[in-house]
């Protein structure tokens, strides 16, 4: 093994992530605190924002949506995705997680912990069936997740997405509410901006990631794609995720901190639905011996959600001051804080559970470049 090899291996994982990486956290705090600032501070702001939009999604949103996924999506060695599509125990624990437990979870969250709040629960509920397609990719690569995995995983999800969500909102606003003796919630759910949704937000940047990877090792060859390309573009993806939470939150900061209390009620079965989601992917994957790369990626697209989907539902159908919408909007609120946090416990059980694998403390196909700060 080479010296710049062992380097690689021996170094605590942090240390081989870049300082807007390593301080991911920090940038996020700042980016809702401002988002909240703005949207308080400046009149008329969130009509100007949410003026023009793509589909029921903001435009500077769906900007900030597309520039944060093509970089990630230009990493994917897409030759390799047969591996994972061959791989029945990832593809079938993938699914059952995503689209029988995650659903049914939220659902007995937010009967539970919100017995007497119909807006709010509904919410939860529309947030719970919106899987995830996008902000998952960008968790999953600052974990070292498998990168080819989480391609594949979000776009099984989200032709699900486009075949089951009306379905499943039918399911769980009206029949099995009816069946337990519950009260019931009428919805309209169109297809056709769940298509756009998906169409936008995971078709745009996949095509331009296929191109921009295909092309690029056709022209350079894969050694120099990844170490000369890749760290060019690779800091992007955390941009537009900064600047789409800027935006996000400059949209609903005047309902978020108007309603405190409501937001803290709203808050916590997310906060449970969350950490039981990844920790369910995290040990079947474990126990299926998926490998630590997989086993996160398993983890990690388990617990995300599609929240631009759930707020672009949310408000397309009870409106953007309705209850629905702010459960909606608090939903990334929670989860980014949240999976910043499960990327490091990701990182720490990898090291701990997953002693002799090297993608437990190796990037996905990083090169040396990672001990100078570079993640490839």
């Amino acid at each position: 093994m080479s010296t710049s090899s062992t380097a690689i291996t021996d170094a605590p994982v942090l240390k081989k992530l870049s300082t807007l990486d390593r301080f991911l956290p920090v940038w996020i705090i700042a980016a809702m605190a401002l988002g909240l600032l703005l949207g308080r501070l400046i009149p008329g702001l969130a009509e100007g924002l949410d003026a023009v939009k793509i589909g029921s999604v903001s435009l500077p949103i769906a900007i900030g949506l597309l520039v944060m996924m093509y970089p990630v999506l230009a990493k994917v060695r897409y030759n390799e995705t047969g591996r994972v599509t061959g791989d029945r125990r990832l593809l079938v624990s993938s699914l059952v997680l995503n689209w029988v437990v995650g659903p049914a979870l939220m659902f007995a969250l937010a009967w539970l912990l919100l017995p007497d709040l119909p807006e709010y629960r509904t919410g939860l509920i529309i947030v719970g069936l919106a899987r995830c397609i996008a902000m998952v990719l960008i968790w999953n690569d600052l974990a070292c997740g498998d990168r080819e995995a989480a391609a594949v995983l979000v776009a099984i999800n989200s032709v699900f997405q486009v075949v089951a969500f009306g379905a499943l909102g039918w399911f769980y606003l009206q029949v099995l509410p009816g069946w337990l003796g519950l009260s019931t919630t009428s919805a309209g759910f169109s297809v056709g901006a769940i298509v756009i949704s998906v169409l936008v937000f995971l078709g745009i940047p996949l095509l331009a990631g296929f191109l921009t990877r295909t092309l690029g090792e056709r022209r350079l060859g894969r050694e120099r794609y990844e170490s000369r390309v890749l760290p060019r573009i690779g800091p992007w993806a955390l941009y537009g995720l900064l600047f789409t939470i800027v935006v996000l939150f400059a949209l609903q900061g005047d309902q978020i901190t108007s309603r405190p209390w409501d937001v803290a009620r709203i808050a916590l079965p997310l906060l449970v639905y969350f950490a039981i989601t990844f920790a369910l992917g995290f040990v079947l994957g474990r126990a299926l011996r998926l490998g630590y790369a997989k086993t996160t990626t398993l983890g990690f697209t388990a617990a995300g959600n599609n929240f631009e989907l759930a707020i672009a539902v949310a408000i397309g159908t009870f409106g953007v001051t309705s209850g629905q919408a702010l459960a909606g909007v608090v939903g990334p609120l929670i989860e980014v804080p949240v999976l910043v946090a499960l990327v490091y416990v990701a990182l720490w059980a990898g090291r701990r559970f997953f002693p002799g694998d090297p993608t437990a403390t190796v990037p996905v196909g990083a090169t040396a470049d990672t001990t100078k700060g570079v993640r490839s």
